[in-house]
């Protein structure tokens, strides 16, 4: 990582989703511990005017919680607006140093991630999660063999709890990343 992003990565993520309110998901961000917590803003499905709005909401809670505020999409559009990095797949770099997170469910997109220069991942599903249902997870063993290939830090996602912390690093997580544990 360079220029601004040189500082250790939070080990605490809230990754929204549309499942969630408005309200919910911006107390959740404004209970993020300061200074050691990030977010990713997905809402992929969201009009552009209501999602960058939610966007500038996010980014004034993590101004002044000194918080990460990552944007899902591009390098090019998280550097438009101004975001610390994005999260995707997509690996054209923006003007300046932004950090980048992909999401990971496999060992190709693990390797995937570590060759296109990820600063970090989104391993998931860990356990059985509410915003995939029906969906397979990986479970403690699989997880922790994936772990074990990133060249990069993992954070946890899928089921994750706070009460999941100390299982986590035994595991080769890094981090971990929640939705409902974090805004419900």
């Amino acid at each position: 990582m360079k220029g601004r992003h040189r500082k250790k990565l939070p080990g605490l993520w809230l990754m929204t989703d549309e499942r969630v309110g408005q309200a919910s998901l911006l107390a959740a961000a404004a209970r993020l511990p300061k200074g050691r917590a990030g977010m990713v803003l997905r809402h992929y499905r969201t009009p552009k005017p209501e999602r960058r709005a939610l966007f500038d909401r996010l980014a004034g809670i993590a101004r002044r919680r000194r918080l990460v505020l990552m944007l899902g999409g591009t390098a090019r559009q998280a550097a438009a607006w101004g975001a610390d990095g994005w999260h995707g797949r997509d690996i054209r770099r923006a003007g300046y140093p932004l950090l980048h997170s992909m999401p990971v469910h496999d060992a190709r997109e693990m390797r995937k991630a570590g060759a296109e220069g990820a600063d970090l991942v989104f391993l998931s599903p860990l356990f059985v999660t509410r915003s995939h249902p029906g969906s397979p997870w990986l479970g403690r063993v699989r997880f922790a063999a994936l772990a074990r290939q990133a060249r990069v830090p993992v954070m946890a996602l899928g089921g994750v709890r706070r009460g999941h912390r100390a299982m986590l690093k035994g595991l080769g997580a890094s981090g971990w990343a929640a939705i409902d544990a974090l805004s419900g």
